[in-house]
Order: structure tokens, then C-alpha cells, then sequence
């Protein structure tokens, strides 16, 4: 049957046998040992074209996926949700609805740009959510505030705030500068533990040129518990137009200047009390 080259003569003969077997629901092995045909080029050309049997073909996982993909592509979904949806690889996804058209967007580019934004909004209302749960849970693990807790409080806040005698210019005086409300109210709660007389204490305002210095006065004053008529003449930063001011608006009051009169001996003793709370630090790292 075979020449001596491996070339079939009957080529054709062999062909109509291997199609009626085909046919019949045989598989290439079932073929090849009918028709004694052992060359697999030679076996797949006696078959060309003839589909094999249904019960040869292996089950392919992926043919639902595959059918799914396609659907949802053509119902104009995007890679990214067809590849959600099924938990199937962004490439499987590619390979399989590639050939399918193009879907038309779903949105303008002024409605995504919409849903975007909406998106980020929902995203901080959550985010800010989680901050004011962790900042209120914090709250309350404080608890009470005993003398000593404040004590202590204000002593490091004074030291990180205040003003400090240098080595080489020896001030020796208790003033203390702030923005922020709470930490003045703080800093007030304070020195009334320290029994520092509220008739020593002097206020002046730090704030731009520009800022309504009145408004502030009102706010600070209130703040403090004091008549504005108190205040100091302020101090004012002059504006420099290269520079682009953040601090701006009803919200900005400038900073609180607090100045406890003949305070050499209070100040001293802050900077002991400061060592001392240095010096116990040092021995727990030792």
C-alpha cells in the first residue's frame, strides 16, 4: 500500500475510507489502526475537513465563560466589568470578544466625568465618617483629666509652643503663641492650675494685614474670656505679592499672643519642669 518513500498510491481510496469512518464515529486512532495508516500528517489529510465525532472532543471549562464573555460584550460591557463578573483574566477576556465590535459608550464624556465626581464625594463622606469615629472613640478614652495629667500637658505644650530663653539671650519670660483654639483654651486651663492671676496676663493678635482685625479681636477675646478692649496693638504681617495666602476667609483669626507679666520665675521653672520630664523619658530608655 505504501511506496517505499511513505507516499500512499491509492491516496484517494484511502481518503473515501477514512471519511466513511469518520463519519461513522470513529477517532483518528480508531482510523489509523483500520487503515494501517501510521503517519499523523498523512492521517490528518485522509480527514481534512470532515468535523470529528462529538464524543472525541474534550469539554472545555472555559466554553461557558467564553459564551458568557461574548454575550455580555455584545450587551456593551466593558473589559473591566466582563472581567468582575466572570473572575476571569483581563487577557482571557480579550482573546475571546476581540473580533466582537466595539460597544458604544455607555456615558458622555461630561456624564463620566459627573459619575466620577460622585464617586469621589461618596468616597470622602466615607472617609470622613471613619475619621470622626476613630477621632470621637479617641475622645473618650481620655477620660477624666486630672491635675497631673494637665499639668503635664501643659508643660510639653508650653515647651513645644512657647517661647525659650536662648543660652546667649536670656529673656526669662512666659509668652506663648498659638492658631489654634483648643490648644489656647488649653494653655488658659493651664496657667489657672499653675494659680497664674488672669490680671497678668497680656493678649495681642499676630495676623496679615489684610485680615478683618476686629472680626478677630471679637473671636479671640471670646476665646479667652476677656473684653477685647484688653488687646494689645497688633501685630501685623505685611502682605508679600509673590507669595499665594492660604490662610484666608471668615475662618482666619491670626494667632494669639499670651504674655504673663513678671514671669522669670514662672519660666524658670517650666524649663525645669520640662528637664525633668526629659530626664524620666531618658531612664525608661536606658
Amino acid at each position: 500500500m505504501a511506496h517505499a518513500h511513505g507516499r500512499y498510491a491509492d491516496f484517494e481510496g484511502l481518503r473515501e475510507r477514512a471519511l466513511a469512518l469518520r463519519r461513522a464515529g470513529h477517532s483518528l486512532r480508531q482510523i489509523r489502526d483500520e487503515l494501517k495508516v501510521f503517519n499523523n500528517d498523512i492521517l490528518q489529510r485522509l480527514v481534512k475537513g470532515e468535523p470529528p465525532p462529538e464524543w472525541t472532543r474534550r469539554p472545555n471549562a472555559k466554553d461557558d465563560l467564553r459564551a458568557r464573555a461574548r454575550e455580555l460584550r455584545l450587551r456593551g460591557w466593558t473589559y473591566d466589568r466582563i472581567e468582575a463578573e466572570l473572575g476571569c483574566s483581563r487577557s482571557s477576556v480579550s482573546l475571546w470578544v476581540r473580533d466582537l465590535p466595539r460597544p458604544e459608550p455607555r456615558y458622555t464624556p461630561e456624564e463620566q466625568l459627573a459619575l466620577m465626581q460622585q464617586g469621589l464625594a461618596k468616597r470622602r463622606a466615607i472617609d470622613d465618617e471613619k475619621r470622626r469615629e476613630a477621632r470621637a472613640e479617641a475622645c473618650q478614652e481620655i477620660g477624666e483629666l486630672a491635675d497631673r495629667d494637665l499639668f503635664l500637658a501643659g508643660v510639653a505644650l508650653y515647651w513645644a509652643e512657647g517661647s525659650k530663653s536662648k543660652p546667649y539671650d536670656r529673656r526669662e519670660r512666659a509668652v506663648f503663641v498659638n492658631s489654634d483654639p483648643g490648644v489656647i483654651r488649653v494653655y488658659l486651663a493651664w496657667l489657672d492650675l499653675l494659680e497664674v492671676d488672669r490680671e497678668s496676663l497680656g493678649f495681642r493678635l499676630l495676623i496679615h494685614e489684610s485680615a478683618d482685625i476686629e472680626a478677630a479681636h471679637r473671636f479671640w477675646a471670646g476665646i479667652a474670656g476677656v473684653d477685647p478692649a484688653v488687646f494689645a496693638r497688633p501685630t501685623l504681617k505685611k502682605h508679600n505679592p509673590k507669595t499665594v495666602r492660604k490662610n484666608t476667609g471668615d475662618d482666619y483669626h491670626g494667632c494669639l499672643v499670651i504674655a504673663v507679666a513678671r514671669s522669670a520665675r514662672l519660666y524658670n521653672r517650666i524649663e525645669g519642669w520640662w528637664r525633668g520630664i526629659v530626664a524620666q523619658a531618658e531612664a525608661r530608655l536606658r
